[in-house]
C-alpha cells in the first residue's frame, strides 16, 4: 500500500511508483552495509520490471570497444543508413545501475526522437574512482568517431550528429566528458541532454526540503555517501569532478530535466544559469529518478517526450 502524506506535494502516479520502489527494495533484502556488489543486484531487480514495455526497436546490439573493452549497447529505432545518436550515461551515484537498469529510458528516447541510443556502461566506483568513468566515456567517443575505422558508419551511426547526455552521476560525467572533448579539440557534441545532475555536492535548500527519506527518492547523506565514493574520500576540487565550478565556455546548448522534489534542485537552478546555452525545464511533483516511472507516469511521459522533441530538433540535419 502506498504510504499517505499530509499535503502530498509529489504527483500520485510518481507517490505510487515510490511506494513500489520501496517495497521492492525492502523485499530484495535492501539495508545499510552492503557490499557494492550486493547493492548492484538488488537495484538491477529492483528496477527490472520496470525496464519491461516500451518502444520496440530495429534492431539492439551490444559490443565492447576501447582499450578497457567497454560494454555499450546500441538501440536504432530504424534501419536508416546513418541515424544521429545520443551517448546516453545511466544515473546511480557513480556506483550503481547499467545499461539494463535504464534500458527502458534509451528506447523511450530512440523511439520517439528517431535518433539512436548509444548506452555506456562505464565503469563503477569504488573499484574505480573518479576520474576512471571519465575516460572510458572518452574512449567510446573516440571509438565513435575514429573515420579510419568506420566505426561509427558500420553500425549505422553519424559521428558528426551526436549528442551526450545522462541522469544524475551520468549528467555529470555527460558534462565533465564534454568538457574534455574541448580540450582535445576533438568533434563536440550538438546537444547536452542533462537529466536531475549531480554538480556540486554541496548542501543547499532544497537537501533539507526534499531530503526525506520516506518521502522522496533521494536524501542528503545518500548523496554525500555517492560523492565519497565516487571521489575515494578525498575533497576533491577537480571542476571534472564538480562540473558547476568548471569553465563551461563553448558547451553546446543543453536541455535541463529538473525535478522539483529533489535534494538537486539548487544546485540544477544554478548549473542552467552558468551553461551558455540552457533550456531549464522543473517538474512540478517529480522526484529524483521520475523518469525511469515512464510505464506509470504521465509527467515522466510528458518529460520524455518534450526532450525527445528538443533533442530531434539539434540532431536534425
Amino acid at each position: 500500500m502506498t504510504q499517505a502524506f499530509d499535503n502530498d506535494d509529489v504527483d500520485p502516479e510518481i507517490r505510487s511508483w515510490l511506494g513500489q520502489m520501496f517495497a521492492a527494495s525492502a523485499a530484495l533484502g535492501s539495508r545499510p552495509g552492503l557490499s557494492a556488489p550486493e547493492r548492484r543486484a538488488i537495484a538491477e531487480r529492483q528496477r527490472e520490471p520496470w525496464t519491461r514495455g516500451g518502444p520496440v526497436m530495429a534492431s539492439t546490439e551490444e559490443l565492447r570497444v576501447g582499450p578497457a573493452q567497454t560494454r555499450i549497447r546500441i538501440h536504432r529505432p530504424s534501419d536508416a543508413a546513418r541515424l544521429p545518436v545520443l551517448i546516453y550515461l545511466h544515473g546511480g551515484g557513480w556506483t550503481l545501475f547499467s545499461v539494463d537498469t535504464h534500458d527502458r529510458l534509451m528506447r523511450e528516447y530512440a523511439g520517439r526522437s528517431g535518433c539512436a541510443v548509444l548506452g555506456i556502461d562505464y565503469p563503477l566506483a569504488p573499484e574505480h574512482p573518479f576520474p576512471a568513468a571519465i575516460h572510458a566515456i572518452g574512449d567510446v567517443l573516440d571509438w565513435l568517431a575514429d573515420e579510419g575505422q568506420g566505426n561509427g558508419v558500420a553500425h549505422g551511426l553519424d559521428p558528426a550528429r551526436y549528442a551526450i547526455g545522462g541522469d544524475s552521476a551520468g549528467a555529470n560525467l555527460a558534462v565533465a566528458a564534454t568538457i574534455v572533448r574541448r580540450g582535445q579539440g576533438g568533434t563536440m557534441p550538438r546537444a547536452l541532454l542533462l537529466n536531475y545532475g549531480a554538480w556540486d555536492g554541496a548542501w543547499t535548500e532544497s537537501y533539507d526540503r526534499y531530503g526525506d527519506g520516506d518521502r522522496y527518492m533521494l536524501t542528503g547523506p545518500e548523496m554525500d555517501e555517492f560523492w565519497a565514493t565516487y571521489l575515494a574520500g578525498e575533497a576533491v576540487d577537480d571542476p571534472l569532478a564538480r562540473p558547476l565550478h568548471a569553465d563551461l565556455a563553448c558547451l553546446p546548448p543543453a536541455w535541463l530535466c529538473v525535478a522539483e522534489c529533489d535534494v538537486l534542485l539548487d544546485e540544477n537552478r544554478a548549473m542552467a544559469q552558468r551553461l551558455p546555452q540552457a533550456e531549464l525545464r522543473v517538474y512540478a511533483g517529480a522526484t529524483h529518478s521520475f523518469l525511469e516511472a515512464v510505464a506509470a507516469s504521465e509527467l515522466a511521459d510528458r518529460a520524455i517526450a518534450e526532450a525527445s522533441q528538443w533533442l530531434a530538433a539539434m540532431l536534425k540535419g
